[in-house]
C-alpha cells in the first residue's frame, strides 16, 4: 500500500472515532471505536475464509446458511470446525458486521443484534483452543450507556453512523495487504487516542520510536527469536513490534488493566498473530506472575514509572524472583520490583530492554543495595541509554533504558549513551527522528565511544563512584561557551549609550517645539 493511501486511511478511520468525540472522553470512546474496527477485521476474515473452504462446493458462506437440506446442514458443522481450528472463532451470516451494516441502511435499531453479534463471536470459543485469547474481548463496549445517548433511539443512530462510516472504509481484500493496512492503521489510532489522554496514555502505549529502539536492542546478535516477553504489555505495541522485529515464534505478555487486556488481544489478532501463537494474561505482574519459571529470549518493557507495590516481605522475601538481591524494592517505588522480575525471566542468552526514570540510575537505600548486586555480583548491566525528556506521553520526566544480559561477551565495561540532547520538537511532544533512532541503536550494538554522547566506562569506573549509574558522570555533554570580548562589550556598551543621549537630546527638541516642556 502506498504512503498515500496508507495516511488516506489513517485520516478516515480518525475522522469516525471523533464522532464520538462529543459524547465520551478519549479513553472511553477509543475502545468503541477500536472494537468496531476489530469486529468488521474479524466479519471479513471469517467470511472470506469460509468462502475459500467452500469452493470446490460452489456455494458461498452466505449462500450456505439459506439452505436446509442434510447436506447443507453436515456442511454447516464443517466449516464451523474449520473456522475455529484455524481462525480460533466462529459467527454466523447474520451476526457478521455486513448483516448488521444491511439494518442499519434501513433504519432499524441494530444495538440488539450488534450485541448479540460480539457475544456470539467470544462465545464460539468456549471449549476451545482460543476461548482464553477471545473471551470477553468485547467486554467494553457498553452499548447501553448513557455516554452514547440520552435516549435508545440517539444511542442507535450515533452507532450507525460509526459503523457506516466504518463500512465505507476499504481495508483491502487481500489477507496479507489487509494485516499490513489494519495493523498499522490500529497501531496510528491507538497512538493518536493516547495523544489525547494524559497521564492514563502511558498506561496502554509506548511510542513507536521507543518501542523500535528496544526492539532493535533485544534482537542484535539474534536472528530469530524463540519467543519475547512483556511483563506490562499494555495495548501490546511494544510486544508485537518486538516479536516482528525478532521474528518471534511465541508472545507472551501481562496486563493488569481488564481493558487494557482486552485492547492487546485485538491488536494481536489484528496483526495477524494466529491465537496459538501468543499468550496474554490479565493479572498483576509483581503479585501473581503468570508464567510461573518460563524464560524467554527476549524481555522488553515500559513499566509503570515507580509505581506503588505491597512490598511484602512475609510474600517476597523468598521469592526467587527478588530474594537473591538483599533487599525488596521500595514500596512506593516498585522500579526495581519490574527489573528483577524481568531478569528472573530472561534465560542465559537473551537481551532484556526496559525502560525506566532516571531514578533507578543513582537512588540509595534499598535500590543502591539491588543495584550494586546487579553489577558488583551478577556483572548483568551491559548499557545504560538516556533519552530525551517529553517523549512520553502523560509524563515529562527524562527517562532511561536499562540493557541487561546474564551472558555479556563484553562483561569488563558498561556502555552509557546520552541521547538526551537529540530530538526534534513537535507541538508540545519531543520526538526521536530515525536518524536520532538510527544513532542509538548503531552506537549500542558497536559499543562505539563517541565524545559527548556515549562512553565505555570500566566497572573499576563505576566502582569508584560507588555503583552510581547516573549519566552525566560517565557521558560528559558539557558545552564551552564562547569566550567573551570584554573590550568589545564595553565599546558597544559606549556606543548604545552615546546613541541613547542623542536620542534624549533629539527627543527634547521634539517636545519644544510641541510647547509641552521650556
Amino acid at each position: 500500500m502506498s504512503e498515500e493511501l496508507q495516511q488516506k486511511l489513517r485520516a478516515q478511520l480518525w475522522a469516525v472515532a471523533n464522532n464520538l468525540r462529543g459524547n465520551m472522553s478519549a479513553s472511553d470512546f477509543m475502545y468503541f471505536t477500536l472494537g468496531f474496527i476489530f469486529y468488521k477485521y474479524l466479519s471479513k476474515k471469517i467470511e472470506t475464509f469460509s468462502d475459500k473452504a467452500l469452493e470446490n462446493d460452489k456455494v458461498t458462506f452466505k449462500e450456505l446458511w439459506n439452505k436446509t437440506d442434510k447436506d447443507s446442514m453436515d456442511l454447516r458443522v464443517g466449516v464451523k470446525n474449520e473456522c475455529l481450528e484455524n481462525i480460533g472463532y466462529f459467527v454466523e451470516p447474520q451476526y457478521l458486521f455486513s448483516s448488521i451494516i444491511a439494518m442499519a441502511n434501513r433504519k432499524e435499531n441494530v444495538l440488539p443484534n450488534l450485541e448479540r453479534s460480539l457475544k456470539r463471536i467470544e462465545d464460539s470459543t468456549l471449549g476451545h483452543e482460543s476461548e482464553e485469547d477471545f473471551g470477553g474481548l468485547f467486554s467494553d463496549i457498553d452499548l447501553s450507556s448513557p455516554k452514547l445517548g440520552k435516549t435508545a433511539d440517539d444511542k442507535n443512530l450515533l452507532i450507525c453512523n460509526v459503523l457506516l462510516a466504518l463500512d465505507g472504509i476499504d481495508f483491502g481484500d487481500d489477507a496479507t495487504t489487509q494485516i499490513d493496512v489494519l495493523g498499522d492503521a490500529y497501531e496510528y489510532m491507538i497512538g493518536q487516542f493516547a495523544a489525547g489522554a494524559g497521564k492514563k496514555a502511558g498506561e496502554f502505549y509506548t511510542p513507536q520510536e521507543v518501542s523500535q529502539i528496544l526492539a532493535e536492542v533485544v534482537t542484535t546478535g539474534h536472528e530469530r527469536l524463540r519467543n519475547v516477553y512483556d511483563p506490562t504489555c499494555g495495548s501490546g505495541s511494544l510486544l508485537i513490534r518486538a516479536a516482528h522485529t525478532g521474528n518471534a515464534a511465541e508472545i507472551y505478555g501481562q496486563e493488569k488493566n481488564p481493558t487494557t487486556y482486552n485492547l492487546a488481544r485485538m491488536n494481536m489478532l489484528l496483526h495477524g498473530i494466529k491465537f496459538s501463537n501468543f499468550k496474554i494474561e490479565n493479572g498483576d505482574t509483581l503479585e501473581a506472575d503468570a508464567f510461573g519459571d518460563t524464560t524467554f529470549d527476549a524481555v522488553v518493557a515500559n513499566p509503570p514509572f515507580s509505581a506503588e507495590w505491597s512490598a511484602s516481605e512475609e510474600k517476597f522475601n523468598n521469592d526467587d524472583r527478588f530474594s537473591k538481591a538483599g533487599r525488596l524494592a521500595p514500596k512506593k517505588t516498585a522500579d526495581y520490583a519490574f527489573i528483577l522480575h524481568m531478569i528472573y525471566h530472561l534465560n542465559e542468552g537473551g537481551t532484556m530492554a526496559c525502560v525506566a526514570p532516571h531514578g533507578v540510575l543513582f537512588r540509595g537505600n534499598a535500590e543502591g543495595v539491588i543495584r550494586r548486586f546487579l553489577i558488583e555480583k551478577k556483572n548483568y548491566i551491559d548499557a545504560i541509554i538516556g533519552l530525551p525528556a517529553n517523549i512520553f506521553y502523560g509524563t515529562s520526566i527524562p527517562t532511561c533504558i536499562l540493557v541487561i544480559k546474564k551472558c555479556r561477551k563484553e562483561d569488563d565495561n558498561i556502555l552509557f549513551i546520552d541521547a538526551s540532547k537529540e530530538f526534534d520538537k513537535v507541538k508540545t511532544q519531543n520526538k526521536l527522528r530515525p536518524e536520532h533512532i538510527q544513532k542509538i541503536v548503531e552506537t549500542y550494538r558497536n559499543r562505539s565511544e563517541i565524545e559527548k554522547y556515549s562512553h565505555l566506562a570500566s566497572l573499576k569506573e563505576v566502582e569508584e563512584n560507588d555503583y552510581n549509574l547516573n549519566i552525566p558522570r560517565y557521558v560528559d555533554t558539557f558545552e564551552e561557551e564562547e569566550p567573551i570580548d570584554i573590550k568589545a562589550v564595553m565599546a558597544e556598551i559606549k556606543d548604545l549609550e552615546a546613541q541613547r543621549a542623542g536620542l534624549d537630546v533629539e527627543i527634547e527638541g521634539y517636545l519644544k517645539e510641541l510647547g509641552l516642556v521650556d
